[in-house]
């Protein structure tokens, strides 16, 4: 089995002392950063902007996931290549040319990913999947940390983990959104590769703990 991986979501940080919280992240076992830039429109919510980011990945020592939960992200491709980012994730719903937005984002020099809401189906993805490097299954609504997981979640994964073989990609599979020890186990059992982890790791006691002890628990 291949080395499962975490994701921290500096989305649940402490804003008020993020390098804090980035050499955090930095000094535990966690695998990625996972940022999320949303801009009010196509989610409710306003995060990161490019300055923040680029402030952002001066500290961080590890691989950069950004989750662009925007509309029209084709426009800041660049952008965010410039600013650091490894791989840029864009959602489904926001691209209108999708194939056009991967090749982009890899001609830029990143790793490409494409987000789907709890609402899109996996099937949508068949015609350009083994163009993508990862799909993002959102397991709760964009636009906010906190939320409850969507148990729908496990037939996506086990879809999108079936289409993957069955057109012979090499896609990786993240989650992102509810994710906790109660339920890491069996999606990464069920074709999980990538949990991103927000309120569960910055609202914990003690995040490099918890960090290591999800680390552990999917990679029996």
């Amino acid at each position: 089995m291949s080395n499962k991986l975490i994701a921290p979501s500096l989305l649940a940080a402490d804003f008020a002392n993020l390098q804090r919280d980035i050499e955090l992240i930095n000094e535990s076992e966690a695998d990625w950063f996972h940022i999320d830039i949303m801009d009010g429109v196509f989610v409710p919510n306003i995060s990161f902007g490019m300055p923040v980011l680029k402030a952002i990945t001066k500290h961080t020592k590890k691989f950069v996931d950004v989750h662009l939960m925007i509309v029209d992200p084709d426009r800041y491709i660049k952008d965010f290549a410039d600013l650091g980012s490894n791989m840029l994730t864009v959602h489904y719903e926001a691209c209108t040319h999708l194939h056009r937005s991967l090749q982009s984002i890899k001609q830029h020099g990143m790793q490409a990913g494409v987000a789907l809401n709890p609402h899109t189906n996996v099937e949508l993805l068949r015609d350009c999947i083994t163009d993508i490097d990862m799909v993002c299954l959102m397991s709760v609504n964009p636009g906010f940390g906190g939320q409850h997981f969507i148990k729908r979640t496990y037939d996506k994964v086990k879809q999108l983990k079936a289409l993957i073989e069955e057109e012979g990609a090499s896609t990786k599979i993240e989650i992102d959104g509810g994710v906790t020890n109660k339920n890491a186990e069996k999606l990464v059992n069920i074709g999980a590769d990538v949990l991103v982890a927000g309120s569960y790791v910055f609202k914990s006691e003690d995040p490099k703990q918890t960090i290591y002890d999800l680390k552990n628990l999917i990679n029996k």
